[in-house]
């Protein structure tokens, strides 16, 4: 393919509230088996991409250690391959990443080096599967400078926390707003580009000199009107997991047949670092309904609606009903937990009683809890 690819998986979301505490965003566990990562990583891989740089900064490590090696997302090769940038002290810069367009004018050496003509940047928190081709074919048919991917959200859902835009009868945008206090579009910024890579070494070299940091406040938003900025619409699922509620509906809706199918049985794969675990053990008087169990875990309750992620134990007489139990849980004896998310590596009780009312409740180790 005639691009590289840039993933966005530095920033952290304070509506994450403890479950950011211990991961970067991008790192959070998806669906019992995957990273919220490894989605782009996997469209990067299945568009032909070969050369993928990944910009980390907040609370990196587990990110690290997950992308520790590229061979999971076929980048292990000699030409190209897969590149991890963190903030470095040098002689002429000591700063943190202050934005998303710093982040990318503190590697631009990767983008001057490479010999692609066209990027493609795109977030690491978000869950969806896409032909990064079809998207380079309709930037170059548009003749465009840039291309932004969006999506129209249902009528029920908060758009003030998504970039909006509006786009004319040729999807040339000619409106957007960055997280409005009122939103006047339902179509929302899927934090998806495309752009040529002379360009953009051209617009991050100008923001810098001016002390201007963010890439959608001040290149895309700024040059909305100046440079030629298409939208691309896309249907298929697509959820961006930077708030707790968001973050529990997304692993939700893979307990929908037609989600599950999508993602799991249908053309291109999505991959992941594999570990070696043994299947899930139901013990005698067991009862499993509508549920994601993963590998290495111990059932010996009742789980329904519900996600449980590697390695967990679930006692006896255990009611578990619409919650995520990340990696690593021991749930005791007679527990019942329900509308809840119970952190990576946490031990509940026995006896223990956990059930969110009218919000998610995020349930950390040792029985502490935290009402998001």
């Amino acid at each position: 393919m005639r691009a590289i690819g840039i993933i966005l998986a530095g920033g952290n979301s304070s509506k994450m509230g403890e479950l950011s505490e211990k991961r970067a965003v991008c790192a959070m566990p998806i669906a019992g088996h995957y990273r919220s990562i490894d989605f782009a990583l996997s469209n990067m891989s299945n568009s032909h991409i070969q050369t993928v740089g990944v910009i980390t900064q907040y609370n990196a490590g587990s990110l690290n250690e997950h992308l520790s090696s590229s061979k999971w997302w076929d980048f292990g090769r000699k030409q190209g391959g897969m590149f991890i940038f963190t903030p470095t002290q040098t002689a002429s810069n000591s700063r943190w990443y202050r934005g998303t367009a710093d982040a990318i004018g503190q590697n631009l050496d990767f983008l001057k080096k490479c010999h692609e003509p066209y990027v493609i940047i795109t977030s690491g928190d978000c869950v969806y599967k896409m032909d990064y081709n079809k998207l380079l074919e309709y930037h170059i048919s548009k003749q465009a400078d840039i291309t932004v991917v969006c999506k129209d959200m249902p009528a029920d859902v908060n758009t003030d926390r998504y970039g909006t835009i509006r786009m004319n009868e040729e999807s040339r945008i000619d409106e957007f707003e960055e997280k409005p206090v009122v939103a006047k579009s339902n179509t929302v910024s899927c934090g998806i580009y495309v752009i040529r890579r002379r360009q953009l070494i051209e617009l991050i070299e100008k923001a810098e000199a001016e002390e201007r940091f963010d890439f959608v406040r001040d290149i895309l938003v700024r040059y909305k009107d100046m440079k030629r900025i298409y939208g691309y619409k896309i249907k298929e699922y697509w959820s961006n997991i930077a708030t707790v509620e968001d973050y529990y509906k997304t692993n939700m809706d893979f307990l929908k047949p037609e989600v599950r199918n999508y993602f799991f049985n249908e053309y291109p794969s999505i991959y992941t670092k594999v570990i070696d675990l043994p299947p899930a053990k139901y013990n005698v008087g067991v009862r499993v309904k509508n549920s994601l169990i993963s590998s290495g875990c111990i059932i010996n309750g009742t789980v329904e609606d519900s996600l449980v992620f590697k390695e967990s134990f679930i006692g006896n007489n255990c009611y578990i009903k619409n919650s995520i139990i990340l990696n690593d849980v021991y749930i005791g004896d007679n527990s019942h937990i329900e509308n809840c998310i119970v952190e990576s590596h946490g031990t509940i009780q026995a006896n223990s009683y956990c059930k969110g009312e009218d919000k998610v409740q995020v349930v950390v180790e040792n029985n502490e809890r935290y009402v998001i």
